[in-house]
């Protein structure tokens, strides 16, 4: 097999791969304004966007937000590969990584960019024409190549398909971290991982009293309230390497990373002082209490009522898809609590104290019942309905001690949740990539292993690629939070993108797998069942291309 300065001779246009890829940058940029300004002057009504022709237009204004997503997206692989450039950690297998991801970004943006397996969005659809310039041409025509793809794939055979194939640009107290919560996902839940799935069991108590232990719970929460005050990008990190281990470990960080957020945004200092330490020391575990059986992502119009009953709150209403209800300490809870509202105005957001309790009875608290949801995936913490009636909250838990906030003060953690949600979305595609190339290389058929076969190799390495372009959109997302900027617009891009590189990912390792794939004993079944989730929860693909599309057009 090669070393890295041989499989960059294989290649030429590898020697002034950089300068291609930034001299084609402007070339999608403006393709990007142009769109932008051609569908905001079509849905712009007296000076503001209306909602009805955006609505009209809706699978332009996707389409939209997909192209946008795409630009960005080779924006931040050009600036990855200059930082390790810079570093000197360039090589062969990251330069392949480039070549491809431009060669396979561009040519999709010009005949059509997958928004589902169904629908592309096409430039035509944005009433655009593209001649690409002669940085983009040639990428397009040189970049994802099956010589390429080949090349890359001998690379990462020699790396062993880690998590860290190609360098990831992280630093070295990040890598540090991951280098241990790789070890543990390998250890302690790859192994057991399948079984719990097949037995749809919660995941065991152990393993979260292992994880509170490692620090997982407080990461991102001030050392003030009993945290480690690190970045959102460890956060990203610790939940990509056990969301490779198993989607439903790599989430119970997320719990309480989201509740923290809440609190810590919207609390009162009691609240904060109450609730963080046990937040962080995983001694409270709480679950987030919002959806409802008839209002979806619709959050303005939550039915769930809560009412003052003296100094306290009585709630009264049913909600679905509450994660890992049963065995938690706190709810929090989004209700309707001003009277004669029927918006997000009247949304108040309540920290609802309960009794954790058990599969066999899993709500114990008067005025409090529901039942488990049987779901394809995502099985660790399992998913119920939870119905209140005149369930008791004490007065002191509504957040921020204000009520009709509720809505506001969820809206603050959405960028967090969806940089977490972008990360479990790696995490689930490395494990479907490095499932999918393991049983690649131990598969013969016709005399040799199936990653000898080029479509084969040409799937693997396309999941490579399309990691490494997520991983850089979600790690910049994680900076700009970090540094204080905005970042809704790139969380929800990184979110989109994401969660499909996950069911891409998977839904190929499967095939790999052939029959095989099929058959419930095989981890590929559950990494399957388990991506299918990411392109709905924290804003289903549709919604999340929405919310970029009105973001873009403000």
């Amino acid at each position: 097999m090669p070393h890295d300065g041989q499989a960059m001779t294989q290649t030429p246009i590898l020697s002034d791969l950089r300068a291609l890829a930034s001299a084609a940058l402007p070339e999608v940029e403006t393709l990007f304004t142009q769109a932008r300004d051609g569908l905001k002057a079509g849905v712009t009504v007296g000076g503001k966007v209306s909602a009805t022709a955006l609505e009209e237009r809706q699978f332009q204004a996707h389409a939209l937000a997909w192209l946008a997503t795409y630009v960005e997206s080779l924006r931040q692989l050009s600036a990855w590969a200059g930082r390790l450039d810079e570093a000197g950690r360039f090589g062969g297998m990251e330069a392949l990584i480039l070549q491809i991801g431009f060669g396979e970004y561009l040519s999709q943006i010009a005949g059509g960019i997958p928004m589902s397996q169904g629908e592309l969005a096409r430039l035509s659809d944005l009433g655009l024409v593209w001649t690409p310039g002669e940085a983009a041409a040639r990428l397009m025509a040189s970049g994802s190549t099956p010589a390429a793809r080949a090349a890359l794939v001998t690379l990462m055979r020699d790396n062993h398909g880690r998590a860290t194939f190609g360098g990831t640009g992280l630093d070295e107290e990040l890598e540090m971290i991951r280098d241990q919560f790789r070890r543990y996902a390998d250890e302690k839940v790859i192994p057991r991982a399948h079984d719990w799935h097949l037995k749809d069991e919660l995941i065991p108590m152990e393993v979260i009293t292992e994880l509170a232990e490692m620090g997982v719970f407080g990461l991102t929460i001030p050392e003030s309230h009993g945290g480690f005050g690190l970045s959102k990008a460890s956060m990203v990190v610790v939940s990509e390497e056990l969301s490779r281990g198993y989607i439903g470990v790599g989430s119970l960080g997320t719990r309480s990373e989201i509740a923290a957020e809440l609190i810590l945004c919207g609390g009162t200092d009691e609240q904060k002082a109450k609730w963080l330490p046990g937040l962080a020391s995983g001694a409270i575990l709480p679950t987030a209490v919002f959806t409802e059986p008839n209002t979806g992502s619709d959050l303005g119009s939550l039915r769930t009522r809560a009412r003052k009953d003296g100094e306290d709150w009585v709630i009264t209403g049913n909600k679905t898809w509450i994660t890992h209800a049963a065995r938690t300490h706190v709810m929090t809870v989004l209700a309707r609590s001003v009277e004669g509202t029927s918006d997000y105005r009247g949304l108040s957001m309540f920290l609802a104290e309960k009794t954790p309790g058990t599969d066999e009875t899993p709500f114990v608290d008067p005025g409090l019942s529901g039942g488990e949801i049987e779901v394809l995936g995502y099985r660790g913490m399992k998913e119920y309905t939870v119905n209140f009636d005149d369930f008791r909250v004490k007065g002191e838990n509504i957040l921020g001690g204000i009520e009709g906030q509720g809505f506001k003060q969820l809206m603050q953690t959405f960028e967090s949740a969806r940089i977490q949600t972008a990360a479990r979305a790696i995490g689930v595609a490395q494990s479907a990539l490095e499932t999918g190339m393991q049983y690649a290389e131990d598969r013969k058929q016709f005399g040799k292993s199936l990653i000898e076969f080029p479509r084969v190799s040409g799937k693997l390495a396309m999941m490579a690629v399309e990691i490494m372009v997520a991983r850089q959109l979600t790690y910049f997302s994680a900076w700009q939070k970090d540094h204080d900027k905005r970042c809704d617009l790139e969380a929800g891009m990184a979110k989109l993108l994401g969660a499909r590189v996950a069911w891409a990912a998977a839904d190929n390792a499967l095939q790999i797998h052939g029959g095989n794939g099929f058959a419930l004993e095989y981890r590929i079944s559950r990494i399957l069942c388990d991506a299918r989730i990411l392109n709905i929860f924290e804003g289903a693909a549709e919604i999340q291309a929405q919310v970029i599309a009105r973001r873009l057009l403000e």
